[in-house]
């Protein structure tokens, strides 16, 4: 792991922080059920609920680990035809992110054990974490670096912790706060769509 992490360039690692601290952010499917639990349920449940969430990232990370990897090595220039792929949808996604209005009406859970199991199962029915992982980790991916499977294991490990203790923070300060928070959500979409667009033009503009 330590050896991926050392071949990337600090400043390619550093964006890449960044932007998935940013779409980690962004209001989702995921964050919708973390803060419906944590008013439903208090920030105890709010907060399992945004742990499993983040559990169930990693069967994506696994399947875009796979699917790049035995992408990569049947056609090596795969990698360039999905950069601009990915770029596409990063754009369509900013789109979305930047129509989008405040907190939407979403049904949580009142226990904690419930609110995890549902977080997994929530993620991992969602396609999109697959498509966003597909767009959004092969512009940090160098071939010459190692195996594409271990760096999209180790970026994909790296985002989807940031994504879980964020998630989980804001089921914990739903608990709280109640539907107060969900006021701010129209500017946080605001600043994930500018984010989006931004790694889109990475992906077309930086070789």
């Amino acid at each position: 792991m330590w050896d991926i992490l050392t071949a990337l360039p600090p400043e390619q690692f550093l964006t890449f922080l960044i932007g998935g601290l940013i779409v980690n952010l962004a209001p989702g499917q995921d964050m919708v059920f973390a803060m419906a639990c944590g008013i439903q349920g208090g920030p105890r449940v709010g907060a399992a609920a945004g742990f499993g969430a983040g559990t169930g990232v990693l069967c994506h990370i696994t399947l875009a680990a796979l699917g790049l990897s035995a992408l990569v090595a049947a056609h090596p220039g795969a990698l360039a035809v999905i950069r601009y792929a990915g770029a596409a949808y990063l754009v369509w996604i900013a789109w979305k992110s930047w129509r989008a209005g405040g907190l939407p009406e979403g049904q949580g859970v009142t226990s904690p054990r419930r609110a995890f199991l549902r977080g997994i199962l929530s993620n991992v029915l969602n396609p999109k974490p697959i498509l966003f992982f597909l767009a959004f980790l092969p512009q940090f991916v160098n071939p010459a670096a190692g195996p594409v499977w271990q760096q999209i294991v180790v970026l994909g490990l790296i985002f989807a912790f940031n994504g879980a203790w964020i998630t989980a923070m804001y089921g914990w300060l739903a608990g709280h706060a109640g539907r107060a928070i969900g006021a701010r959500m129209t500017f946080v979409n605001r600043l994930a769509a500018v984010a989006f667009a931004g790694l889109a033009a990475r992906l077309v503009l930086v070789e």
